[in-house]
């Protein structure tokens, strides 16, 4: 990779010093076609399955926008699979030996989709916005203590104390970068622009049809040209595991991406020879599933409740039987893809039904006449394929143990509002990236600070623990990888003796995908990149 440094550099600096140049290197990319010249035009229909919320993710982290947000409206920077950045909206950037400074210039001569000129000030807004507002930003920028313009395309931000991962943390799906001019003054949350945005990216939105799709066009002006060499992106909603095959089969889909697709499919689907499987461009999400347990619950605020229904649930049974051996079993709240903080090394609740019913039993809960100990609710993100078919089968494990449990199922929008802003559940099962590092991914759904009714995709739990936190903020701001490790290990031994969520399972993620189509999955982020790189083949 070459670099271009604005000096001479000690040796033992930290520097990540990239141009424009570097762009002529992403043919060198695992995954990027080679001795084939893009073909320009065409349109790529996509399905993922549940319909977003938002489109775009300034204060939001909704599973499926990931893949919609990035096409329009862009990061600082992209990265290969192997977490190197390379340049975005940023076109330069080192950080300082002591982890306390970094330092970007941007890309100049780049237009918002509306005509104004793309600046600093745009940055400067983004950060704090996703500092105050976003979710994940809460923890990932919560060290900068002043983000300063230096010029209309330059950027320092200086930091409280190192953040070890924020490097790694400025993608387009991410950390956005949001038009000042257009959310300056309002509540980022609600700003028209997260529906019909307005961004810098290769494509322009052009129209959410609500229950049906999303379209987005070639931006002719954008500033990598000829880039992008697709037409036309539709983003179709399709939620029916039947519906999903057939649409991938008989080409009204190109590529799949987040969808429920049956398991019992799979083998025929990865014969199929006009399709391909990518399974590769996960890094950036490393997602779970997970039973999350609200703490305002007077039954689940009792941990010997929540131990119990540890026990009584077998999950080897939804990895095998619910995601036909596409998964794998979780006993903490790390995947284990993500390696480098992973540790086998924690508390396993086995499989008992029998100890689940002596400990409701001790805890005071007898079975009533009608064998009834209490009633609970429990609400699977998707109303169909394996969410819903985990959540029928842990309901009827916990109806053997005397817990009556009634399934609800809703739309994704009405689930994280149910979930996150009304807070009317009891048990939320939900899928969750732990993304690149436990920082960004993990530390908001177990830090307290981060319980934020009307914030989606935070502490759902309502759980607070003084030594979580401390090991949390901790590990944040730790140098040293070995002391870092250290502290997450014993932050999972803390929360799976705890039990706020019951992490079941670490499903297979993959892209089904017509073999027509070219580069779509570059890097780290996967199809979630800004996906100016995508052609269909002739």
């Amino acid at each position: 990779m070459t670099t271009h440094p604005r000096g001479v550099l000690a040796p033992t600096r930290r520097a990540f010093l990239l141009s424009t140049a570097a762009l002529a290197l992403i043919g060198t990319l695992p995954g990027v076609s080679f001795g084939a010249e893009p073909v320009q035009g065409g349109t790529l229909t996509v399905n993922i399955g549940n319909e977003p919320p938002v489109l775009v993710l300034i204060a939001h982290t909704a599973g499926q926008s990931v893949y919609l947000s990035s096409k329009v409206t862009e990061g600082l920077l992209t990265y290969d699979f192997d977490f190197n950045p390379k340049p975005l909206l940023a076109t330069e950037w080192d950080v300082a030996e002591d982890g306390l400074r970094y330092h970007f210039k941007l890309r100049e001569g780049v237009k918002w989709h509306d005509g104004q000129d793309f600046t600093a000030d745009d940055v400067a807004y983004s950060i704090q916005a996703l500092k105050d507002n976003h979710p994940r930003g809460r923890a990932t920028f919560a060290q900068v203590k002043t983000i300063n313009v230096l010029g209309p395309h330059e950027i320092e931000l200086l930091l409280e104390k190192p953040s070890p991962f924020l490097i790694t943390a400025l993608a387009s799906s991410e950390s956005p970068i949001v038009p000042k001019h257009l959310y300056e003054g309002t509540d980022p949350a609600t700003n028209p622009n997260n529906i019909a945005p307005v961004g810098t990216g290769p494509f322009i939105f052009k129209e959410w049809v609500r229950g049906s799709h999303v379209l987005y066009e070639r931006n002719p002006n954008y500033w990598d040209a000829p880039k992008p060499y697709l037409d036309k992106l539709v983003y179709r909603f399709i939620t029916d595991p039947a519906a999903s095959v057939a649409a991938i089969e008989t080409g009204e889909v190109l590529l799949t991406v987040g969808a429920n697709i049956p398991f019992t499919d799979i083998a025929r689907l990865q014969a199929s020879p006009t399709l391909g499987f990518e399974t590769r461009g996960f890094g950036y999400g490393n997602g779970i599933t997970r039973a999350e347990f609200n703490f305002d619950n007077k039954f689940l605020a009792d941990p010997k409740v929540r131990v119990a229904i540890a026990h009584a649930v077998d999950k080897n049974f939804i990895a095998n039987t619910v995601y036909l051996g596409h998964a794998k079993v979780l006993n903490g709240p790390v995947n284990p893809a993500l390696a480098k903080f992973f540790t086998p090394d924690l508390p396993v609740y086995e499989f008992d039904p029998a100890k689940a019913e002596a400990i409701l039993d001790e805890a005071g809960y007898p079975r009533g006449g009608d064998g009834t100990r209490f009633t609970l609710n429990i609400d699977p993100t998707q109303p169909a394929g394996a969410p819903r078919q985990s959540a029928e089968y842990i309901a009827q494990a916990l109806d053997k143990v005397g817990i009556k449990t009634t399934v609800r199922t809703q739309d994704y929008a009405a689930f994280v509002k149910r979930v996150y802003t009304d807070r009317d559940f009891d048990i939320a099962l939900e899928g969750m990236s732990n993304l690149f590092d436990p920082t960004v991914g993990i530390q908001r759904l177990y830090w307290s600070k981060n319980f934020k009714p009307g914030v989606p995709f935070s502490n759902g739990a309502h759980y607070q623990s003084a030594e979580t936190d401390r090991l949390l903020e901790a590990a944040a701001v730790e140098p040293d990888a070995k002391k870092r490790f250290d502290l997450f290990v014993d932050f999972q031994k803390q929360v799976v003796a705890d039990l706020p969520a019951l992490d079941l399972v670490a499903p297979d993620s993959f892209v089904i995908f017509d073999k027509r189509v070219v580069n779509h999955t570059l890097g780290a982020e996967g199809f979630g990149s800004n996906g100016a790189d995508i052609y269909l083949a002739s």
